[in-house]
C-alpha cells in the first residue's frame, strides 16, 4: 500500500491499476510488471505504473501512466478515470481523460467534454488543451520501478516449496510461513543469485503518458479522488 491506497485489476483484455486519495493528501501510485500472458503477447497494452498526485498550489491534478512497450498503439485507447465524492467510498462523478495515436504517434487527448488537445506530446513542453484546462505529455522515460526479477522469483521458489512441503494458510488463504521460511524468503528477495540485488529494469525506457490538468475538471462530486488507468482494446 502506497498513498492512502491501491488496488491492481484485470478485466479480459483491458488491464488496470488504481488508487485512492484525498486532495490535499501526498501522493500515491500503484505498479506492475509484466502480467498475464494477454498483455505480455502486446507491451503497448502493459502498464507498468500509475502515479497520481497534487501540484504544490493545489490546483492541478498531476497523473503518469507508464507503458512497457517503445510507442503507444495506434489500435488502443489510453485513459485516466477520475472518480470524485465526498467520502471514502462515495464517488459520484467519473472524469475520464482520453489519449490515443495514430500511425504518426501524434496525440489526440480528452478531458471529459471539457477540452481537446492534438498534436505532437513528446516534446518536454507537451501539448495543451484548446481552453488551456489541461496539458499531455507522451513519450519515453526511463523506468522508475526498481526490479529485482531474479530474486523475486528465487522467492517464489522458496514459497512454492514450503506451500508443497505443508505450509499452512490462514482463513483469507495467505500462507502461514514459520520463521525460517520467512527470513530465506526476506534473503532471496534482497539479492540476486547470492550477491547485492539488482535493477531488472536498469536503462529500461517505457512509453509515458503524463497529463496536468485543472482541479475543477475532475472534483465535481467532491474532494476524495479515486483515480484508475485502463487500456482499452476497440
Amino acid at each position: 500500500m502506497r498513498g492512502l491506497q491501491f488496488e491492481t485489476r484485470w478485466r479480459g483484455v483491458r488491464v488496470a491499476a488504481g488508487m485512492l486519495f484525498i486532495l490535499g493528501a501526498r501522493g500515491a501510485d500503484a505498479s506492475d510488471h509484466l502480467d498475464t500472458p494477454t498483455v505480455i503477447a502486446d507491451p503497448s497494452a502493459d502498464i507498468a505504473d500509475l502515479f497520481a498526485w497534487m501540484s504544490p498550489d493545489g490546483l492541478r491534478l498531476n497523473l503518469a501512466m507508464t507503458v512497457v512497450a517503445q510507442r503507444f498503439s495506434d489500435r488502443l485507447q489510453y485513459v485516466f478515470h477520475v472518480g470524485s465524492g465526498p467520502r471514502f467510498g462515495e464517488t459520484t462523478i467519473d472524469t475520464s481523460i482520453v489519449c490515443q495515436f495514430d500511425a504518426a504517434n501524434t496525440a489526440e487527448c480528452w478531458a471529459g467534454d471539457v477540452d481537446h488537445a492534438r498534436g505532437d506530446a513528446s516534446k518536454p513542453v507537451g501539448i495543451e488543451g484548446q481552453h488551456r484546462r489541461f496539458r499531455v505529455f507522451a513519450g519515453l522515460r526511463d523506468d522508475p520501478f526498481f526490479n529485482n526479477v531474479k530474486g523475486t522469483r528465487d522467492a517464489l521458489q522458496v514459497a512454492s516449496a514450503a506451500l508443497q512441503a505443508g505450509a499452512s494458510v490462514d482463513a483469507a488463504g495467505c500462507p502461514r510461513f514459520d520463521k525460517t521460511t520467512s527470513q530465506e524468503l526476506l534473503e532471496r528477495w534482497r539479492h540476486t543469485a547470492g550477491g547485492p540485488a539488482k535493477d531488472f529494469l536498469v536503462g529500461w525506457k517505457s512509453s509515458s503518458l503524463v497529463v496536468s490538468v485543472d482541479l475543477g475538471v475532475v472534483d465535481a462530486g467532491g474532494k476524495l479522488l479515486a483515480v484508475w488507468g485502463a487500456i482499452y482494446k476497440p
